[in-house]
């Protein structure tokens, strides 16, 4: 989670800024050798390969920032947090991969940093392996755990995450739903959040707002992620050197990095990567075989799908994407009736909170013109409604605008569909049933594409692009 600043350091390079500005940035990196004496590593791939790890340092965090972000406690020294990040041979896209903290790992054989026993290879959580020892141990575990070779270590701690979302102003966050964690302090009301650098840190490290547990909270690291590059690439930060080199400086201050990841490395990719943009990068977490494997002597471990995780490293190693190839726009004349911005953009979908796939939609036509029932009926088809498809003529008089009725057991569903029809009017009847209804009045305009929040994730490995899950 932490390691947002990190990966920004790769998406800020895409400026293209000059190398006065830039020289000089990596002085403030602490380095670090994970690649000492390595043997036996994997074969080199094509791309980019780096390892960015988020500890829970919190020496320089604030009596007061402790308190007001729960931040207390004696930190454990390991990594709370692993992503793998690629970067394609072409420097056109960036893949994102989350590996659990808790990850069932084959420990290679090495010697202890803190007792210096030498020990054999044994099975631990993979997070364990900083404890024991250090950037060079996380590295050979997780080359050994995937068979991808690292070409770059980059580390970050709280403090470091907090200020660099300071210095970029914050980061914005939508949700449907109100989310709540008693353990980390957050608590966001549905609906679209500026978030400072210490409520970025809550929502990054919350894993006890629902059921999905360290999944979900992954999931929101990668929607982190995604509104970061958004903010970094659009607001400007890019083409003002002086802004640049303030956060670049507030970024770099506490990263700890390999011996060869500095200036000219970012200006290699800032050469490559000046049209970076959240639809660049891909998120996707490792495919999870048992999620509560017991080990004795450490615990519940999350057991990766063997057959499914050597696909996606396979996949990252030969340079391939890992999100489905995205569909072409409809034209201006689709049935849809969705509006799009410039001319070839994609019109940008509405987050909501219950999936399309899931309403059952009867639609009649309250107007005197003929085949529009057929058209909102198809329209809502064609953003994911389960429709009837046999649209209905409405009785009584012409209506002048769309009214939809639902039971009032199926109020998250009606605010959905009431969604995908802006101006619609919400009528509560009882006794409605599962089924909901739509009568397209004069008003009706089109359909305005809608996706569950996290409906995005497809393909063989649930991949999701950040343009997909920034807000619109």
């Amino acid at each position: 989670m932490r390691m947002a600043t990190a990966l920004s350091v790769v998406v800020l390079a895409a400026g293209g800024i000059g190398h006065a500005v830039v020289t000089g940035l990596d002085t403030g990196i602490t380095r670090v050798d994970p690649f000492k004496d390595m043997k036996n590593r994997p074969q080199a791939g094509h791309g980019m390969n780096v390892l960015v790890v988020g500890t829970d340092g919190r020496d320089r965090i604030t009596p007061e920032e402790k308190e007001k972000y729960r931040l207390g406690g004696a930190p454990c020294h390991c990594t709370d947090t692993v992503m793998l990040v690629h970067i394609s041979e072409d420097r056109e896209r960036a893949s994102v991969v989350s590996l659990p903290r808790d990850s069932y790992a084959e420990m290679p054989e090495h010697t202890d940093l803190t007792s210096g026993r030498k020990h054999q290879s044994h099975p631990v959580k993979l997070n364990a392996a900083y404890a024991e020892g250090g950037p060079g141990l996380t590295v050979r575990t997780v080359e050994s755990m995937t068979g991808v070779k690292i070409d770059h270590y980059l580390e970050v701690d709280f403090t470091s995450f907090m200020r660099t979302v300071d210095a970029i102003g914050g980061v914005q966050i939508c949700t449907t739903r109100a989310v709540k964690d008693s353990y980390t302090g957050l608590d966001l009301t549905a609906g679209t959040h500026e978030l400072d650098g210490g409520q970025a840190l809550q929502y990054v490290r919350s894993r006890h707002i629902d059921g999905a547990a360290d999944i979900g909270r992954m999931q929101r690291q990668q929607k982190f992620l995604a509104a970061l590059i958004d903010r970094v690439t659009s607001g400007g930060v890019l083409l003002n050197p002086v802004r640049f080199r303030a956060m670049a400086t507030t970024m770099l201050s506490s990263v700890r990095a390999d011996e060869d990841f500095g200036t000219d490395q970012l200006l290699a990719l800032a050469k490559a990567m000046r049209g970076f943009t959240p639809a660049s990068s891909e998120f996707v977490s490792v495919p999870i075989g048992d999620m509560s494997f017991p080990v004795k002597g450490i615990g519940s471990t999350v057991k990766w799908d063997a057959a499914k995780a050597q696909k996606l490293f396979q996949a990252l190693r030969e340079d391939r994407p890992l999100a489905p190839a995205s569909q072409k726009p409809a034209s201006s004349g689709s049935s849809s009736g969705s509006s799009s911005g410039k001319a070839g953009d994609a019109p940008k979908s509405v987050v909501v909170d219950v999936p399309p796939r899931t309403i059952r939609v009867q639609v009649y036509n309250g107007t005197r013109t003929d085949g529009l029932g057929r058209k909102v009926d198809d329209a809502l088809r064609g953003t994911g409604f389960d429709t009837t498809r046999t649209p209905m003529t409405g009785a009584g008089q012409e209506r002048a605008r769309t009214l939809v009725e639902y039971d009032p057991r199926w109020d998250r569903s009606a605010k959905t569909l009431a969604a995908a029809l802006p101006g619609a009017e919400l009528r509560a009847v009882a006794g409605r049933g599962g089924t909901l209804r739509v009568t397209v009045g004069a008003d009706y305009r089109g359909v305005t594409k809608v996706r569950a929040e996290d409906a995005g994730r497809s393909g063989p490995f649930e991949a999701v692009t950040g343009d997909q899950v920034v807000c619109p």
